[in-house]
Order: structure tokens, then sequence, then C-alpha cells
């Protein structure tokens, strides 16, 4: 089996910045056909306006994924532009901090419907596409989903209930679509990634080297990953060297869930 995605037509979400532009950028790289889409449509022209004009193999799509309009919007620009739709990485994602305790708090709501719910109507409309588009194809894989979630969704602090739960949510409902859609020869995976040195976290860290220093503490391999990272473990998803592989949760975070950050703080 081949981890090459050469040729193939993929849509990620979240592309404006972040891991979600990284994972765009790695699979043009790769020979992809990539449409980046978010609802940030400054920050997706400027990031990416001048390759799209340029690249035949890139396109640009702004819009509020959160309606099932602009869902089908964007898969009907997807298969104008490229024929198909092989590939799908919801990596549209949002972190807020939530208060428990107040009543008028409504992250959870908030988060559910743009790390869950966004995802999961992607994933179905996409699904749909990719099986109608299989046409009698009755062998071999017809797509790939691949969710980006996150640590949180299995470690807890207490200012991301809403984001813990939101995530959580996500990887179980990549399991429960891998079974539902192993019918129909579509793999769904997803990749929950720690700390990643994105633009946001660069800023982040610039005048907080105690921020740095716990992260790097609370973690085996000592450091923090770069987004190609994930955008590697991404890609092996998507390609056929993972054919076998679906409803499962690859973390890449270099062993950080793996610890006790009590037992790190002791020593």
């Amino acid at each position: 089996m081949s981890f090459s995605i050469a040729g193939k037509t993929a849509i990620v979400t979240g592309a404006a910045n972040g891991v979600g532009l990284a994972i765009g950028r790695h699979f043009t790289a790769m020979g992809a056909n990539v449409v980046f889409a978010d609802m940030d449509e400054k920050t997706l022209v400027h990031q990416m306006g001048d390759e799209a004009d340029k690249e035949d193999n890139i396109r640009i799509f702004a819009g509020d994924l959160r309606k099932k309009l602009t869902i089908a919007n964007l898969l009907s620009a997807t298969v104008d532009a490229f024929e198909r739709v092989d590939i799908l990485v919801n990596a549209s994602r949002q972190v807020m901090t939530t208060d428990p305790l107040d009543p008028q708090d409504n992250t959870l709501e908030e988060l559910l419907q743009q790390n869950t719910l966004t995802a999961f109507r992607m994933s179905q409309a996409t699904a749909r596409r990719m099986i109608k588009q299989a046409g009698e194809e009755s062998e071999g894989p017809i797509g790939s989903i691949v969710n980006i979630s996150s640590i949180a969704a299995r470690r807890t602090h207490p200012d991301l209930l809403a984001y813990s739960v939101s995530t959580a949510a996500l990887e179980q409902m990549t399991r429960s679509f891998a079974v539902t859609l192993a019918p129909h020869r579509i793999r769904v995976n997803a990749v929950a990634f720690g700390s990643v040195m994105s633009a946001s976290l660069k800023g982040s860290l610039k005048d907080h080297d105690t921020m740095r220093e716990t992260i790097v503490e609370n973690t085996p391999l000592h450091r923090i990953a770069s987004p190609g990272e994930v955008s590697d473990a991404v890609q092996y998803l998507a390609s056929d060297a993972a054919g076998f592989v679906t409803g499962q949760i690859i973390t890449v975070d270099g062993g950080r869930t793996l610890i006790d950050p009590a037992a790190v703080s002791a020593h």
C-alpha cells in the first residue's frame, strides 16, 4: 500500500490558519487537489489567495460551515473544480474557556456546534457524495474522513469543560461513523494532538517562558510538535497505507497523555 495522496481531492476545513492550514499546505505539496475552507475569508485569502490564483490544485472557499447550505455549496464548488472528493479533513475547531458554575455561560452549546456538529454534517454530506461518485464500483476504498481532535478529550482542565466535551464527542462520533460507513468502504479516523508550534502558540509563548517549560516538562519527548508532524499523521490516515484502519484515534502528543502531571510536579 502507498502513502501517496497525489491526484486525490481533499476538503480541509478550518484551513485559514493553524493546523488546518498546515495540513492543507502539506497535502498540496504531496500532489493532492485541496479546497481550503474557512469562515475567515480575509485570513484565507491572505494565506492562500495568491497560490489559489497560480496553482491548478488549490481552491479556497469562504463560508460559515455551521449552515447546511454552506456545506452544500462547498461540496458543489469542490466537484465543479476537481470532479470528485476523496478525502475530508475536519480541522475546523474553536477553543473557549468555560465557567461551569455560571448559568449564563453558553460555551458548551457553542463548541458542540462548532467542533462537533459541523464535523458531523460535513461528514454526512461528504460521505453521500463519495458513495454517489463510486457508482457501481464494488471493490476498493472510496473515501477517507479524518477528524482533528485534541488530547483535551481525555485530559481535564478546570477552564476547558466545553472544549473537552466537544472533542470527546467528536472522537465518539469518529468511532460511530467508522462503523456506519464501513459497508460503503469509507474509513473514518481522527488525530488528537497536544501542543503544536502553530503561529498562535508561538505568540502565546513569546513572553511566557514558564508556559513553554511546563509544556516541555509534561511531554516525555521534551519538545513541542511541529505542525508537519500532525500533517504526516493525517496523510497516513488519508492514504491507502491505512486501508485497514478505521475508527481509530491516533494521538500525536509526544507521550503527554501517558504520564500523570502530578507526578511530574513532584519531581
